[in-house]
């Protein structure tokens, strides 16, 4: 998963959620919130950083044909949450620029419609694909609520964007020693659930640099190109 790490070294790495203003980026160092960013592009996420692991909560790895089995897979395991997982179709689908278009091509290789929620995502995913495989940075895909299950043991039962939801959340991350502050300075503009959202990622990015992280599906899927399809956590 990781190269063996030196006793002692230090663990700096960072979790990104997809927001309306961009990405949003949160950086842990040995498992602690250091700090948090909002960044117009994704490639700039990590700048002046040295991060052993960047995670996002963003598809990634496209099939070729047929649906991506993490998305079901992760579906399966989270409870009341299961439709916070949007399943994404295949490249072809994907990069076909108009919703009709793609809806319709959507119906015809895949035998389902497209739904708006996940269509809005796409030109995010394009973005993040088009940089892994550019090879500028090495990502691991997560689901935010995937990791946030992970820490409670079972699945939630409350929306992120809840007023129950959120503090949930945010004692969660608690619990695992990520401590956001209130003051994020220009970031705080972000929405609540997108900082929550980066934070989990990036405990999530923890735990795969410390080779405590597992993979759904494990083997992983591949793309095309053999690149992994699988959602961390």
């Amino acid at each position: 998963m990781t190269a063996e790490r030196a006793e002692g070294a230090r663990v700096e790495v960072v979790g990104v959620d997809a927001c309306s203003k961009g990405w949003v980026a949160v950086r842990l160092v040995d498992g602690r919130f250091r700090d948090a960013r909002l960044c117009e592009h994704l490639e700039d996420v990590a700048a002046g950083f040295k991060p052993e692991i960047v995670t996002v909560d963003i598809p990634l790895g496209l099939t070729d044909q047929g649906w991506r089995d993490c998305d079901q897979l992760v579906r399966g395991k989270l409870g009341p949450l299961r439709n916070s997982v949007f399943r994404i179709p295949s490249r072809t689908v994907v990069e076909t620029p108009v919703y009709e278009d793609a809806n319709a091509k959507c119906r015809e290789v895949m035998e389902q419609g497209l739904s708006r929620q996940s269509f809005a995502l796409f030109p995010k995913i394009l973005e993040a694909d088009q940089l892994r495989r550019s090879g500028a940075i090495h990502f691991y895909e997560v689901h935010p609520e995937m990791s946030f299950r992970t820490m409670a043991g079972a699945p939630l039962s409350w929306g992120k964007r809840t007023w129950n939801g959120q503090s949930h959340r945010r004692a969660l991350l608690a619990e695992q020693g990520v401590e956001i502050p209130d003051d994020l300075g220009p970031t705080g503009q972000v929405a609540v659930d997108d900082i929550l959202d980066a934070a989990a990622a990036a405990w999530s990015a923890h735990r795969i640099a410390l080779g405590q992280a597992e993979s759904c599906p494990t083997p992983e899927q591949s793309d095309l190109s053999g690149g992994p399809i699988a959602i961390w956590y």
